[in-house]
C-alpha cells in the first residue's frame, strides 16, 4: 500500500530534503507551501507538482510527464522531464531538459538554461522515465500570455554555474549521492540550443541505432567541444526510409538499411570550419562506423534545416 504522505513535501520552512535513488522509483510526487528549503528528488517519477513554494532550490530526477510550478517565486531549480509548465510564477531560474517545447503561462521574470548534472544513477533514471538524455528543447520556450514590448523570459548567462543556484545538498543522508555539476561530465549534452551562434557555418552528424551509439554520439561531442566548436541542438528520432530521403538526400541509399535497428542520433555542431573538423574528426576515430556527416559548408545548412524540420514534425513540435 502507498501512503502519499512518502511523496509529498508540504508546509516545510528552512530545511533541507530529498529521497535518494530508488526510494520514489516512478511514483507522482506533490511539493507544496515550502520556504527558504533545499529539495532533492534523486530518482525518476511519474510527474511532479510544485505549488506556491518560495525561495527553494530544488533537483528534480526524470520525470516521465510533466512538471507543473504553480504560484512559486524566488525559486531556482533543476529538471529533467518530458514536458514542463509554469503557471502564475515569479523570478524562477531553470536548468532544464525537456523532451517537448516547455510552457509558461502568466509567468515573469523566468530564466532557462541547460540542465547539468552527474551522478551515477542518473543515467538509469533517465530510462526508466522514457526520457533520451539526446531531446532536449530547454531554450524553445512558448510564452501563452505574452506581453507586447515585455519579456517575460530570457536565458540565463551562458556561463551560469548549476551549483551557484542549486547547491550540493548539505544533509548527512544525501550526501551520499555522488554528484558532479561539471557540464563537461553532464548526463544531458550541454548544449547552445536558441543562444546567437558564433559563427554562421553549422555541420549535421548522424548517427545510426547500434550498441554504441549513445557512446559514439559521446565521444563526438566530447571531441569536437574540445576543438572549440559549438554543440547547437541535440536529437533522438525514429526515421522511415522517405524521411531518410529527404534528409540525406543523394546518400540516403546506403543509410536506409541502418533505419530498422532504431532511432539515430544527431548532432548539429557550429563554428568556423565545422564540418571540416567534424569529417576528419569521424575519419580518424570512427573509422569503422557508418555515420551521415554534411559534405560542405554550402550543403551544411540545408542538412540542419532538413533534419531539424523532418524531427519537430515527428515530435509534434
Amino acid at each position: 500500500q502507498i501512503d502519499p504522505k512518502d511523496y509529498t513535501f508540504a508546509g516545510l520552512k528552512d530545511q533541507t530534503v530529498g529521497r535518494l535513488p530508488g526510494k520514489v522509483a516512478g511514483q507522482q510526487f506533490v511539493i507544496q507551501d515550502c520556504e527558504n528549503c533545499s529539495i532533492y528528488i534523486f530518482d525518476h517519477s511519474a510527474t511532479i507538482t510544485i505549488d506556491d513554494c518560495i525561495n527553494c532550490q530544488i533537483f528534480l530526477g526524470p520525470i516521465k510527464g510533466s512538471v507543473f510550478f504553480r504560484d512559486c517565486k524566488d525559486c531556482k531549480s533543476i529538471v529533467a522531464c518530458q514536458q514542463f509548465r509554469a503557471r502564475d510564477c515569479r523570478k524562477l531560474d531553470i536548468f532544464l531538459c525537456c523532451a517537448t517545447q516547455p510552457i509558461i503561462e502568466s509567468s515573469t521574470g523566468m530564466k532557462f538554461g541547460c540542465f547539468q548534472y552527474y551522478y551515477p544513477e542518473l543515467a538509469l533514471q533517465f530510462k526508466d522515465a522514457g526520457l533520451s538524455i539526446f531531446n532536449n528543447t530547454w531554450s524553445n520556450i512558448h510564452d501563452f500570455t505574452p506581453v507586447s514590448g515585455e519579456n517575460n523570459w530570457s536565458l540565463l548567462p551562458e556561463n551560469a554555474v548549476v551549483q551557484d543556484y542549486v547547491p550540493l545538498p548539505s544533509s548527512e543522508e544525501l550526501k551520499a549521492v555522488r554528484i558532479s555539476t561539471d557540464a563537461t561530465r553532464s548526463i544531458i549534452p550541454v548544449t547552445r540550443g536558441r543562444r546567437q551562434k558564433s559563427s554562421d557555418e553549422s555541420c549535421l552528424a548522424v548517427f545510426f541505432a547500434g550498441d554504441y551509439t549513445t557512446a559514439n554520439a559521446r565521444k563526438l561531442i566530447d571531441e569536437m567541444t574540445g576543438k572549440g566548436f559549438q554543440l547547437v541542438q541535440t536529437k533522438e528520432v525514429l526515421m522511415k526510409a522517405e524521411d531518410a530521403h529527404r534528409v540525406f538526400q543523394q546518400c540516403a541509399s546506403e543509410f536506409i538499411p541502418l533505419l530498422e535497428k532504431g532511432p539515430v542520433v544527431a548532432l548539429e555542431f557550429s563554428g568556423d570550419g565545422a564540418v571540416e573538423g567534424c569529417r576528419s574528426t569521424i575519419n580518424d576515430v570512427f573509422s569503422g562506423t557508418k555515420v551521415f556527416v554534411s559534405e560542405s559548408k554550402e550543403s551544411a545548412s540545408q542538412d540542419v534545416d532538413n533534419f531539424y524540420n523532418f524531427a519537430d514534425m515527428q515530435m509534434g513540435m
